[in-house]
This record gives structure tokens, sequence and C-alpha cells, in this order.
């Protein structure tokens, strides 16, 4: 690999931009292993802006890894909500209550040991070992396969495993071994303020005369990346059932979207219903026998997520007075105070915003 041939140049080029442009994050101020994983999994497909509030939420409300131990799930998933892919706060709870309770609230140092622990990937423990405990794990994430592949010129697919294990071995090689934490903080940086996925900040850029993505004019076809993922599309029919107490509702225990979560009971479908056609659906999966007054039907919701588009409609059913009985047990009645402290998907929330409070 010739253009590592001067790893003490790239990296001192790269720490000086660092400490006269990096972001003055809070998680930056402390070698506090709980915080840096804290923040790292929040901001896993997230941006910081999105992510800042969420972390400093998190911190005054679980202040040590013991007490967001101590937690419920659904404390957690509350605190979570709207920040999507759910799985992330499980398993940052179940890794929580791994250190809080086996390993007497202390992380490991190393990366090896760090990968073992639940919601803990390859970028994460190399975060935690290199920020926290000085070891020269290189982190590799979407800004480091970016600045990587433009300044050297490396057309290997990062979505591969023969790729990603490429960049892996170049970023461990460019790694500052007396300075691991704060080089991975730079180079991370620097993707995400200078050699952005789109309008490149190239004329101002450190690496403007050598970059080759630059120098040969292919700064938008890299990192090359295939596979792109199909997006599945999904139909929900919400059934909303209201008497004069509140809504019923009932947490998705299914290995699916929003586990742990809680919406109002649902027919899938796999195209768009009419209307009529939904409510009658709805009355025979649910056997209600004495029907309620179809209060509203909502117009279609879209929501996007990573892989999924689903497209909801949602019935609104008074049954007043009447409190129908369920064949299901998990389907429950909530005051609309104990529905404001469930955690719920931002497609729910959006709903009961519009129609309901």
């Amino acid at each position: 690999m010739s253009f590592l041939n001067d790893n003490a140049s790239f990296q001192q080029k790269l720490l000086r931009w660092y400490q006269s442009s990096k972001r003055d994050l809070p998680w930056r101020n402390s070698n506090d292993p709980y915080k840096i994983w804290l923040s790292e999994i929040i901001l896993q497909q997230t941006r910081v802006a999105q992510g800042l509030p969420y972390y400093q939420e998190f911190t005054n409300k679980f202040p040590t890894i013991h007490d967001l131990a101590a937690a419920s799930e659904e404390e957690v998933l509350r605190t979570w909500q709207g920040l999507g892919y759910y799985s992330r706060a499980r398993n940052l709870h179940k890794c929580a209550r791994i250190v809080s309770n086996v390993l007497n609230g202390q992380f490991p140092e190393k990366y090896d040991a760090l990968l073992k622990l639940p919601g803990i990937g390859p970028y994460t423990a190399a975060a935690i070992a290199s920020f926290a405990f000085g070891q020269p794990s290189a982190v590799v994430d979407g800004n480091v396969f970016r600045v990587l592949a433009r300044i050297f010129g490396i057309n290997k697919d990062i979505a591969s495993a023969s790729g990603q294990k490429y960049f892996r071995k170049i970023a461990n090689d460019l790694i500052d071994p007396d300075n691991p934490g704060e080089y991975n903080q730079a180079i991370m940086e620097f993707g995400a303020l200078c050699c952005t996925p789109a309008n490149p900040h190239c004329p101002e850029c450190i690496f403007n005369d050598t970059c080759q993505a630059r120098i040969n004019k292919v700064q938008g076809k890299l990192p090359v990346k295939s596979k792109k993922t199909r997006v599945r599309k999904r139909f929900l029919n919400y059934a909303v059932f209201k008497t004069d107490k509140g809504l019923y509702m009932k947490p998705r225990t299914e290995k699916d979207i929003w586990q742990g979560l809680y919406d109002f009971p649902v027919v899938e479908t796999a195209a768009e219903m009419e209307e009529e056609e939904g409510l009658n659906d709805i009355y025979a999966l649910f056997n209600v026998q004495s029907p309620g007054i179809p209060e509203s039907v909502s117009p279609v919701y879209i929501h996007q997520l990573s892989h999924q588009k689903l497209s909801a409609r949602f019935y609104l059913i008074n049954f007043g007075m009447f409190e129908p009985v369920f064949k299901d047990a998990s389907i429950r009645l909530f005051s609309h105070e104990e529905i404001h402290d469930l955690p719920k998907p931002v497609l729910i929330s959006r709903y009961l915003n519009d129609y309901i409070f």
C-alpha cells in the first residue's frame, strides 16, 4: 500500500485540522466509557443535531450505567422514542444490565471483549476502546469509508466483506498509536464537516493537492457501495377503539418493527383497502359483537423506515360507555394520561396528535 508511506504526515495534518475545526460536543469532554458508549449508540444512523437532545435526556435521567440498568425496558423505550431503530434501545438496556450486574459497572478495555456485549459491533468497540482507554483500534464508519476512499482513490465496495476488511486494514495502519482517540475523532469529524457525502468542501480541504478523488474528479463516485436494499411496502389498518375512559392499545411483542412499543390493534393487508372494506375486516378480526360508532377514518399516513414504506389508515370507533371485550388479552384500555407515558412509534404519536389529543 504505497499511499501509506508517510503516515505521520497524514496524522499530523488531520490532528491540526481537528484542533481548529472540531465541534464542542459533550461526550468529547469525557473519557467515561459509559457516556462514550451511550453517545455512540445514539448516533448510529442518526445526525448529531438529532441525537444530542437524546444524549442529554439519557444522561440526565440515567446518570450512571447502574441507573440505566435499573430502569424498566418500557422506560428506556419511552426515552428513546422518536430515534427509530428500536433494537438499539433494547440492546442498550441489555448491555447496561450486563455491565452493571455482571461486570461491576466496568466496561472492558479491550476491543475483543467489548465486541461480546449486546449491541456493540466493530465500530462502537473501537470507539470505546480508543476514546476511553487509549487502545489503538481504528473506527470505521461511513465518514471514515468516504475519507479514505476519496483521498486514496480506493474503489473497493464498502458493502462487501472483502471491501470492509480492506478499509479496516488501512484505517488501522493509519491510526496514531500515541493518540488513537483523538485521531479517530479527527477522521470522523473531517468526514462529517469537510469531506461530506454531497458537495464536499474540496477548495479548502487540507488534502486537496493529493486527494485522488479530487484530482480525477470522481468525488461523487466514491466510496463505491453496491447492494441497494429493496424497500418493502406494508399496509396497516389500525383499529382505534375508543371509550369514555380512553383508548385500547397493545404492546408489539413479535419480532418485527417497534418491538416493545405500543400501538393499536391492526389488520395488515397486501394492498391499500377501501374505507368500508377496512372497517368490515376490523369488525370481523377483533370479533366486535356490538359495533361502536365509526367516528372518523383518517387519510393514509406514509411512514418511511430504512427498508420499509408503511401506509397506515386509522379507524376511530367510539363505544361510549360500553367497554368491548377482546380475545387478545394484550389489548388493554389506557387513559389519555397513561398513553402519554407509553413508548410509542412516531407514526402513532402523529395520529394521536392529529385526532385525539
